[in-house]
């Protein structure tokens, strides 16, 4: 049970909540956190926050910004945390007792809900009003960690605070993370009941949280199909399994799998050779050559991993594959692909085709990883790696 399916045993402080949210925010029985709140008789709903996409998930890509409005059902505002900032101003939470955040994040480093929860909670520490959010599940699991924090200097709206690609942290625990290392206190946290440690529990009500995160296959391969983001190759938006499938016009589909299948990179996945013609987005009505991941075994599975090989082999094949150019989520002068990964060396590596550095690269340090989550942990288990 998420800490929403909880919310009818918590006491939240005061009555009148300004909750931080979106439409992937359900109950067991579909209903999102913003309909419970607005028909609770406990409760008034002061306002709507909203994320990147959108309270319901309708702006693409990044750097698509949306504007607030009024709730058409509800008649409360709702205010973007996506426009011309990314942090709240004080008149959207002046007169709330509470501030009450239900999201559902991704398991990624990039991800950006996690920062609008972030900003949120510095701007109500600031005000001295409360915060509460409501846990669920990360789609990708609470064990596996992949990746390493960031280089100094590349903290940026796709990884806010220095932690790894693929973090095995629920958003009920991010939140304790980041409240710890901006010396704030820490928000109270509605747990789940019986969390799942290895990803999505059988039956979750996944409603998909952005556009091009249609289900928890897609999140799954989110930690390294990604990283295309940060180059001209397709990350397979403009078709039905964003993230999934990926190329570009001059890519060999049978080569890049042939090189790539059976070999380090892909543990516990397959990538079938595939081709398709993008709806939208990058190469939008051409012929594009690449692949599918299959994941085959999810417990064996590291996504950061494949996608570093991946890179690795669209670059080796040449043909016209580049890293893309800023901007990219509100960074104006540094590569997008240096700002993902968190430093500039999986761009060099990929450059000079170094597959041990870009296996060392996907390697966890998990003493460190278990160190800075020390006490911040809401549900027992062990990191692998």
């Amino acid at each position: 049970m998420t800490g929403l399916d909880l919310l009818d045993g918590v006491e939240l402080p005061g009555s009148r909540i300004a909750l931080l949210t979106h439409h992937a925010a359900v109950d067991r029985g579909y209903r999102t956190a913003a309909e419970i709140l607005a028909r609770s008789d406990r409760y008034s709903l002061s306002c709507i926050l909203g994320p990147q996409h959108g309270i319901w998930g309708e702006t693409q890509d990044n750097m698509i910004e949306w504007s607030g409005y009024r709730h058409p059902v509800w008649g409360v505002p709702v205010h973007s945390l996506y426009g011309e900032t990314r942090e709240p101003a004080e008149e959207m939470l002046r007169g709330s007792d509470c501030v009450l955040i239900d999201l559902q994040d991704a398991g990624s480093r990039y991800y950006t809900y996690a920062y609008a929860m972030a900003l949120t909670a510095r701007l109500a520490s600031r005000m001295g009003i409360p915060v509460v959010v409501l846990d669920r599940p990360n789609p990708v699991g609470l064990r596996i960690v992949e990746g390493r924090p960031q280089d100094d200097g590349f903290l940026s709206y796709v990884g806010l605070y220095p932690v790894p690609v693929r973090h095995a942290l629920s958003i009920g625990e991010l939140a304790l993370l980041f409240a710890g290392l901006d010396g704030m206190e820490p928000p109270s946290i509605v747990k789940m009941e019986g969390p799942p440690l290895d990803g999505l529990p059988d039956g979750y009500q996944w409603v998909p949280p952005s556009p091009n995160m249609p289900t928890g296959d897609t999140a799954l391969v989110y930690p390294g199909a990604c990283l295309l983001e940060g180059t001209n190759l397709s990350e397979g938006r403009g078709t039905c399994r964003p993230f999934e499938i990926f190329g570009a016009p001059w890519i060999s589909p049978e080569e890049l799998c042939g090189r790539l299948n059976g070999g380090p990179f892909l543990p516990g996945a397959v990538l079938r050779p595939h081709r398709f013609v993008p709806a939208f987005g990058k190469h939008c009505g051409s012929l594009c050559g690449g692949a599918q991941i299959h994941v085959t075994d999810a417990a064996r599975f590291r996504a950061l991993r494949t996608g570093l090989g991946i890179l690795m082999e669209c670059f080796r094949q040449g043909g016209g594959t580049a890293w893309k150019e800023p901007p990219y989520e509100y960074e104006y002068e540094r590569l997008p692909i240096d700002i993902l990964a968190g430093g500039p060396g999986v761009r060099l590596a990929v450059e000079r085709g170094d597959e041990r550095a870009l296996l060392d690269l996907s390697s966890p340090d998990l003493d460190a990883h278990a160190a800075a989550t020390a006490g911040r942990l809401l549900y027992r288990r062990d990191f692998i790696s």
